[in-house]
């Protein structure tokens, strides 16, 4: 029970703030707006509720597959679970709330944290030096493609236009190359996965800029020729580029400046575990050998003779091919990168690639106990893999689609389907190195059911999913004619 005199406290507070003096400012009246500014007829705008909109949003994210739920058996897009200290790290407020153009002198502690991600990813790349101002993969491409460029052209070779990229490559690589004015040439690859020798020998030559790789390649398979590769290139006077998708299969074993490459790109968002998704935010940094160093994207951490730390200019690197994006790129996400190193160290590193392998391999196995094709049976897998539902396809009709639409039924997101491109009706799979031995075998459990549904009832896997708030749509129309309000109605 209150005391009477804290009663007439409260009261008085209370009364303070309604009477005369302090009362709330009256509303704005419509005869302030000119008249012929005003509506005639009601705004036609929903009248929700806070709590309403709260629960309206909170159930459409209940909607959505995430790895924080679901298993996400993404081929080529390393989903692996982002660790919630990163998150924690890059929100502390001497981070969040520092502003970019903070001098240097008064922010050493963020270029402190900068300085050593490049010299961490240079150290695991084999490279000599890092820039991590690209914003996305694709720019991480498309800076190191420029670097080659602009390597040739301080040299006075100009002649070199085409860019030699392997039919497995990324969708985005003959891309980049085409952004940054370089012909591309397809070069093959084998039956076994690797790429066919004869083919790239026959394009070499003076007019050859370099070629776009990744190995293991998007085939799901180490390229086991990539040291004769590298001087075969290197003799014609070419450049080697390293696209990081990959990264993830070798990291902490293998270095790619190991294996020849002079520049490539690495995806913080895929390699080292921050966020990933829904159109950003990413990080593509790049890493160069010495003799690309002068042309890395700027701007980059340097230390001063002091050991004070500050960013490096166009004054100082006068042949850099520029600015890529605004500042020091995605800090958020460099601060997670970061974070996520120096919480595995050194040994942890090596242990992500060892049981990204691992698991890659268990699942290719057990998959093929089940009679499900590998598109390369006499290779093993790195950290993802292809099958081949065509067996399936010539028997009842059942498509690497209707397979990954049936997924999602059992609450598992559809990896990689028709890429690449080579391979028919084949489902690109990497179950990532954070998922665990139960959520395998649960896949592997849902993948032999599905394949006994396929043959034995077909109908179930072409009219899947079953289960979630949109059902199988006209992926042709819903490209061309998107009505996300209607799908949700």
């Amino acid at each position: 029970m209150n005391h009477p005199r804290e009663n007439n406290r409260q009261n008085a507070v209370t009364d303070s703030i309604f009477d005369h003096d302090h009362a709330l400012p009256a509303p704005e009246s419509p005869g302030d707006i000119p008249a012929e500014l005003l509506r005639k007829t009601p705004l036609n705008l929903p009248n929700a509720s806070e709590l309403d909109v709260l629960r309206h949003y909170t159930r459409l994210s209940q909607k959505n597959f995430s790895i924080d739920t679901q298993f996400y058996p993404l081929g080529s897009c390393t989903m692996k679970y982002n660790p919630r200290i990163a998150h924690a790290m890059a929100s502390l407020p001497g981070f969040a709330r520092l502003h970019p153009e903070t001098p240097a002198p008064a922010m050493q502690g963020l270029l402190q944290v900068l300085w050593e991600l490049q010299e961490w990813l240079a150290a695991a790349t084999g490279m000599a030096a890092v820039s991590l101002t690209p914003a996305a993969g694709a720019q991480g491409e498309l800076a190191g493609v420029a670097m080659i460029r602009a390597y040739h052209h301080a040299r006075g070779d100009t002649a070199r236009h085409k860019m030699l990229i392997p039919t497995a490559a990324h969708g985005t690589n003959p891309a980049s190359a085409q952004m940054a004015g370089f012909e591309v040439i397809e070069i093959p690859n084998l039956p076994d996965g690797d790429l066919d020798m004869e083919a790239l020998d026959a394009h070499l030559g003076p007019d050859v800029a370099g070629i776009m790789l990744t190995n293991p390649s998007t085939l799901g398979v180490f390229e086991r020729r990539i040291a004769e590769i590298a001087r075969h290139v290197h003799a014609a006077g070419g450049l080697l580029y390293y696209d990081g998708a990959n990264l993830n299969a070798i990291l902490g074993r293998v270095q790619p400046g190991q294996m020849g490459f002079d520049v490539m790109h690495l995806n913080l968002h895929k390699t080292f575990a921050t966020p990933h998704g829904g159109g950003g935010p990413g990080a593509g940094a790049v890493a160069v050998q010495e003799r690309l160093k002068p042309f890395l994207p700027l701007p980059t951490v340097t230390k001063g003779e002091s050991g004070a730390l500050r960013w490096m200019t166009a004054e100082d690197a006068p042949r850099s091919i520029g600015q890529l994006s605004a500042h020091g790129g995605n800090i958020g996400v460099l601060l997670r990168a970061h974070a996520y190193i120096r919480r595995l160290g050194r040994v942890g590193v090596s242990r992500v690639s060892a049981y990204a392998a691992l698991n890659a391999n268990y699942l290719l196995k057990e998959l093929q106990k089940l009679g499900y094709q590998a598109a390369f049976p006499e290779r093993r897998a790195s950290h993802e893999f292809i099958l081949s539902v065509s067996d399936l396809q010539q028997a009842t009709g059942i498509r690497a689609l209707d397979v990954a639409k049936r997924l999602l039924d059992f609450g598992i997101h559809a990896p990689t389907i028709y890429f690449p491109q080579l391979v028919p009706e084949c489902l690109l799979i990497e179950p990532t190195e954070t998922e665990s031995q139960a959520t395998l075998d649960r896949f592997i459990a849902v993948m032999a059911q599905i394949r006994e549904e396929a043959l034995a009832h077909p109908e179930l896997l072409r009219e899947a999913p079953h289960h979630l708030p949109v059902g199988r749509l006209d992926e042709a129309l819903a490209a061309r004619k998107l009505d996300v309000a209607a799908a949700l109605s």
